[in-house]
């Protein structure tokens, strides 16, 4: 079993391969991801159980381009683990520029993920996607 640091780390590479078969292996059946922003962010909103997640994840991947998803630092307290970066997207829509940092609080359990909140300058993303 992965620890939760690894698991994230894990996470983040299938991310970056745009690989959610294996994104979805790294989380619990009954994983919630909250995704905080207006609802003109095609992929803002609150996901319960794997198919809700792989929704989020394949939407994410539909709607923008991925220049940048830079993890600078993994905070690991308990089964918590906190991810703070920078990312650089465009939209496939409009090649507009979504630039921000980011921080990301992931809870752990059993080697998967169980609950993912995203947190971002929204405005940025959301004047991209108007």
């Amino acid at each position: 079993m992965m620890t939760p640091l690894e698991v994230t780390q894990a996470l983040f590479t299938h991310f970056g391969n745009h690989d959610v078969d294996k994104i979805m292996d790294c989380l619990d059946d009954q994983a919630v991801i909250d995704f905080y922003g207006p609802e003109v962010i095609p992929y803002a909103g609150h996901y319960e159980g794997i198919d809700e997640c792989r929704r989020f994840f394949e939407t994410v991947l539909s709607r923008v381009n991925i220049h940048v998803f830079e993890p600078e630092e993994f905070i690991v307290e308990g089964n918590k683990v906190v991810v703070v970066g920078h990312l650089f997207l465009t939209t496939k829509s409009s090649a507009k520029e979504i630039r921000s940092p980011f921080v990301h609080v992931i809870h752990c359990q059993d080697g998967k993920w169980v609950h993912f909140r995203d947190f971002m300058n929204t405005s940025v993303a959301e004047k991209a996607f108007s």
